[in-house]
């Protein structure tokens, strides 16, 4: 609510976070003239109501808790960091708001975490106490004595103190309403130092604050939510083990108060303990009670004191009883918003609010290091309010190296907060980079020989902060506060006059508040700067930067847990400087290898370091395994996608050894580590099979494998402390040829799919288990490919050693292959993956080519024998596998490329059986029209898959092979007509289908621009069916007819031979300008000579038969006839005078002429001899 005497208004709120006080009861009205110096029957008995203010009045906690905050702050963790501002008891809180009106000494202990300032009550009388006792402070008794209070002394309570105490005690007791009241009891003894003084200082400081609870105390313990079981324990998804046993460092850690309270004055958050009684009665539900000597008025440092102590714990009203020398006078009601008015003790609340935020602003600007003791100081009687840097000036001493004792309970904090914000799944990455600073701070303060177990720790959950598993953006890493500082403020205000600064007199404060009327004068002191601390989260786009920095911290943590290990027969011969040899060379038969290859799924036993299972080492080495064997992982695949394969399988090797060591100390494997083992024996089997397609490079590889750095070698080391890691040193070797990379990628691809396919995997991860039979199914492939490879290289050497028999290591190598692609086929069926089913049908199709082309017999050293029935098995095999290729893809539309591969490979494979069949006729062993038959089957079937209309780079290549299909259907069809004798109806059928095909022949080969010799021994077989045909032909108009056909089919040669004339002009230039030998061209020239030889007899006979025709022919020609014989005799005078000597190109250049002057004369004759 809001505080508002007369125009002033305060806003405060408070939220009681935990109480273990009962619901209040109505407080006892005592009578007047009680005498409150009689001890009450129920005095100093343990009383929930009161708590431990009844018990504590006296003086039992006359020392100071300097680790209050502490354990509020491991109770609430979630407040620290970020959450509030302050976390303090609130006698201290009072003690700092009341500075400016009081002459009190404040000496207080200020450390920070994150945002938040822990503040603790620093009893320097009592350290000093300790330091004579231990002289674990003596270096800061003798700074003080020097530098603030050179006269110091203890000082001693007066008896009036003790005894106000005593009756205020008494008081609250006679308080209690119901069971618990009592009656006075008169004492034989009066209020004496002996009865009511203070208790003797113990000897050991910290230990003197957990006081002995009762049994009551102990059940209010367990039945508390947030009692604090351990002082800090790890987040239970790590399986990281508790950090300290109970009692045994959290003595003073205790959060003792009877209730925590979330406390917002103003816009200061606070989480405050108080251990004030509340009671019920009045107005209200809720009063606190106060006893006053009515002949001592109320001053300000007292009406402030209940002002706060009210607003902190929400209590409305102020019960005060006044008494006179110790009996009871009257009682008074006053509203908590009266307090600050009452006579005597008026005070600002305003200016009480302008206080705390000053002495906040102040300490936030000047407590910036986080794991610092500060302390707050301010003399008796001194306006001069002072902070040291207690860290520093402790680190600064000369002569010896000081104990602090808040590093331990600072160090546990912080690593609570950070281990808190990481369970935070929802909490984005923006908060990494306080959590690194959080925990650095945390190692930076902790001594590994003591601490080893929160060192490790700490170091894994830094390695857990850098993502390994995820690609992110620069802009992503900007948000996830890369470039924020950790904790900078959240509005950064200017800097204004400089309001404190390092006075001569003292420089060893590092800031000064020169007069404490500075701290009532309103947003005197504000946050100057923002903090910078140096742990900011750095932005890490590179992948191996990250898995660097995760190394490095699991490095450091093995180191810990190693140091915390003791044991006799440790492992002092291993030097973690000397690189570890890798032996590379090593080239093991396959029988060994299958045996080793087993270890894949079942690494071998260990050594063992001296650990014990289930110990927090056990535990964390695990983790840390884990983390480095992942790191590993993704360095492994990064190196992969830069083509760095050597790096790539010493990375891969790295996590493999990672994970054997974990197999070694590990009684069982999580089905996650089973996963990620599968992921990189997957791994394994990529870089391994990229190696072999890339065999060529090994020397640059091999440097790259053999490479180690210092950080390698080191955690190398820690391994060895557990395993040999020599399990998979098999699979990680860099084999010295492509066959053994195959093999051994084909076996880590295995091993995966057993891992994936029994156990506690099966049927857990579908998406991997398709993506290792993918992998499997390729392998098997590449497998299959580099043994058929290996048969055609076989079958060229015998070739070329004129061997005709096919050997029996060739027939081992196809059935190699043959089991590969068989194998291949079952792990893509098994993922129904019809596209590589299809490549691998079409593999198993050029296989069963190759088998057919080891079976061409030669029957003599220049010619083959016939086509044998081995061949015709092998090829009618391939197109069977071709054709199920086509089936399995089912459509172009599907897979366009592959479609149009399969199809060519058919239409190939139909057209060389084909071709094989009419070129080497197994006439021993079938009739000539079965051959026919079969020849014009084959030939159609490849036409048909000859894919003409498709535009695509194969497109010409369909064209010619259409073309040559055509011309040698026509010629087998021209042999059988010239062959065939009797069967009339069956010749005038052979006759169609010749000139069918032929026609289809040359308008074909007239779409090819360059296939000229093709399209003109077309021309000319067809002129010469022509011919043949006029033979036959009895009637002299019918033969006329036929040659004048015959001569419009030569004057269609002139497309050819300008085809060819082009192609010899630029031969011609060629050589003359660049001295370019003419055989570079595709022509070939021999062939042309030789078409020429054909061409001119051909060309001379048609036109000598015409003339002859012509001349001889009874019929009455017409001078347009006349004019066609004469143009006849002209060119064939000029054909036969022809130089036949004369250069190539001048001949064709002849032909061209000529023919361009007869195409005019023929072009309305019909073409080609009648049906």
């Amino acid at each position: 609510g809001e505080q508002c005497p007369g125009e002033q208004c305060v806003k405060s709120q408070a939220v009681v976070k935990y109480s273990a006080a009962p619901p209040a009861s109505t407080f006892a009205l005592l009578q007047e003239q009680t005498d409150l110096k009689l001890p009450p029957a129920n005095w100093l008995r343990e009383s929930a109501q009161l708590g431990p203010a009844g018990s504590t009045v006296l003086g039992s906690s006359s020392r100071s808790k300097p680790f209050s905050s502490f354990g509020m702050a491991y109770d609430f963790i979630d407040c620290v960091g970020d959450g509030v501002d302050v976390v303090s008891d609130s006698e201290n809180i009072k003690k700092l708001l009341k500075i400016p009106y009081s002459k009190s000494h404040v000496s207080m202990a200020v450390h920070r975490v994150g945002r938040t300032l822990l503040l603790d009550e620093l009893d320097i009388q009592e350290l000093f106490m300790r330091s004579s006792q231990t002289g674990d402070w003596a270096w800061l008794k003798e700074f003080y004595q020097r530098l603030i209070d050179q006269k110091w002394q203890r000082k001693k309570k007066s008896k009036e103190h003790w005894y106000q105490k005593a009756i205020l005690s008494k008081f609250l007791y006679y308080s209690i309403n119901g069971d618990g009241a009592a009656e006075p009891v008169h004492s034989h003894h009066s209020d004496t130092d002996e009865d009511c003084g203070p208790v003797e200082y113990g000897p050991s400081w910290p230990a003197t604050f957990n006081s002995s609870t009762s049994d009551a105390d102990e059940h209010e313990c367990l039945e508390n939510p947030y009692a604090l079981g351990h002082v800090t324990s790890v987040p239970k998804e790590q399986n990281l083990p508790t950090l300290f046993n109970e009692g045994e460092n959290s003595q003073g850690l205790r959060n003792d108060f009877v209730r925590n309270i979330l406390w917002t004055f103003e816009d200061i958050h606070m989480l405050v303990g108080s251990n004030m009684p509340i009671f019920g009665g009045g107005r209200y539900p809720a009063v606190s009670l106060r006893l006053r000597d009515n002949n001592k008025p109320i001053n300000v440092l007292t009406g402030i004191d209940y002002w706060l102590d009210n607003l902190m714990c929400n209590v409305p009203e102020l019960v005060m009883c006044f008494h006179v020398n110790g009996i009871v006078q009257k009682y008074e009601m006053i509203k908590t918003e009266d307090i600050p008015d009452l006579e005597n003790s008026n005070f600002s609340t305003r200016v009480v609010k302008d206080i705390a935020q000053n002495i906040l602003s102040f300490l936030k600007s000047n407590c910036t290091k986080e794991g610092h003791t500060y302390w707050l100081f301010k003399a008796s009687g001194s306006d001069i309010v002072k902070l040291y840097d207690l860290t520093t000036l402790c680190e600064e001493d000369p002569e010896e190296k000081c104990q602090n004792p808040f590093t331990l309970p600072v160090a546990v904090l912080l690593y609570k907060v950070a281990s808190n914000m990481i369970l935070k799944k929802k909490q984005n990455r923006k908060h990494y980079g306080t959590i690194r600073t959080l925990l650095l701070n945390c190692i930076r303060l902790l001594d590994e020989a003591r601490h080893a177990q929160i060192i490790a720790s700490a170091h894994y959950m830094l390695s857990d902060l850098f993502q390994l598993d995820e690609e992110e953006s620069a802009e992503e890493a900007l948000r996830a506060g890369g470039s924020e500082d950790s904790y900078s403020e959240e509005e950064e205000e200017q800097e204004g006059d400089e309001t404190s600064s390092k006075p001569s007199d003292d420089s060893k404060a590092i800031a000064v508040i020169k007069s404490v009327g500075e701290l009532s004068v309103p947003e005197k002191y504000t946050s100057t700067s923002p903090i910078r601390p140096s742990g900011v989260f750095p932005v890490l786009q590179d992948k191996e930067e990250r898995c660097r920095h995760v190394l490095s911290y699991v490095l450091k943590g093995l180191k810990a847990i190693d140091s915390s290990i003791k044991k006799e027969t440790d492992l002092p011969s291993a030097d973690p400087h000397t690189p570890i040899p890798l032996k590379y060379e090593v080239r093991v038969q396959t029988g060994a290898v299958q045996k080793h290859i087993s270890l894949l799924l079942r690494p071998g036993s260990a050594t063992n370091s001296g650990m014990i299972h289930g110990s927090w080492q056990h535990r964390l080495k695990l983790q840390f395994f884990l983390k480095a064997s992942k790191a590993y992982y993704v360095l492994s695949d990064a190196a992969t996608n830069l083509l760095k394969f050597g790096r790539a399988l010493r990375y891969i090797k790295l996590a493999l050894q990672c994970h054997d060591a974990y197999c070694s100390i590990s009684s069982s494997l999580p089905t996650h580590v089973l996963l990620f083992h599968s992921q990189c024996l997957c791994l394994c089997g990529d870089v391994q099979l990229m190696l072999a397609q890339n065999f060529s490079n090994r020397a640059a590889y091999l440097e790259e494998y053999s490479y180690q750095t210092q950080e390698d070698q080191e955690l190398l080391h820690c391994l060895h402390r557990e395993s040999s890691c020599q399990a998979f040193i098999m699979a990680t070797d860099l084999g010295s040829d492509p066959e053994y990379q195959l093999f051994i990628s084909s076996k880590c691809y295995e091993a995966a799919n057993d891992l994936l396919t029994s156990g506690s995997l099966q049927g857990l991860q579908p998406e991997q288990l398709e993506q290792v039979l993918k992998r499997l199914g390729n392998i098997r492939n590449e497998l299959g490919v580099f043994y058929m490879n290996q048969a055609a290289a076989m079958q060229t050497d015998r070739e070329g050693e004129m061997k005709c028999y096919v050997t029996a290591a060739e027939q081992e190598v196809w059935k190699k292959s043959f089991s590969f692609f068989e194998n291949g086929m079952h792990n893509f069926e098994a993922i129904s993956d019809d596209t590589n089913m299809a490549l691998l049908l079409c593999n198993m199709g050029r296989l069963m080519r190759i088998c057919a082309q080891a079976h061409s017999g030669q029957s003599d050293e220049h010619s083959r024998g016939e086509f044998s029935p081995e061949e015709a098995l092998y090829y009618n095999k391939a197109i069977n596998y071709y054709s199920q290729a086509l089936c399995r893809l089912g459509g172009r539309d599907r897979n366009t490329s592959v479609w149009d591969s399969v199809n060519w490979e058919l239409s190939t494979t139909y057209f060389t059986l084909a071709t094989l069949l009419q070129d080497y006729a197994p006439l021993s062993r079938k009739a000539q029209e079965q051959i026919e038959r079969e020849v014009t089957e084959a030939m159609l079937k490849s036409l048909r898959y000859c894919d003409l209309q498709t535009e695509s780079a194969r497109q010409p290549l369909y064209q010619y092979r259409a073309a040559t299909i055509n011309h040698r259907l026509a010629s087998m069809y021209h042999s059988c007509f010239r062959n065939q004798v009797g069967d009339e109806g069956l010749r005038k059928q052979h006759r169609a289908h010749a000139e069918l095909h032929y026609s289809k022949a040359v308008s074909l080969f007239l779409s090819l621009s360059d296939a000229p010799c093709e399209l003109l021994r077309t021309l000319l077989e067809r002129v010469a069916f022509a011919e043949f045909t006029m033979a036959g032909q009895s009637s002299s108009a019918v033969k006329l007819k036929t040659l004048t056909g015959a001569l419009d089919i030569m004057t269609d040669t002139r497309h050819a031979f300008s085809l060819i004339h082009k192609e010899l002009q630029i031969n011609t230039v060629l050589n003359l300008l660049f001295c370019v030998s003419s055989t570079s061209s595709g022509l070939n020239r021999q062939e042309v000579k030789r078409l020429i030889g054909v061409f001119e007899p051909s060309f001379s006979f048609l036109l000598l038969q015409l003339i002859k025709m012509s001349t001889t022919s009874k019929r009455k020609s017409s001078n347009k006839d006349e004019d066609r014989v004469n143009m006849y005799r002209q060119v064939y005078s000029v054909l036969l005078r022809s130089d036949k000597t004369a250069p190539l190109v001048s001949r064709i250049a002849l032909y061209l002429q000529l023919l361009e002057q007869l195409a005019p004369q023929t072009g309305s004759v019909p073409k080609g001899p009648p049906p």
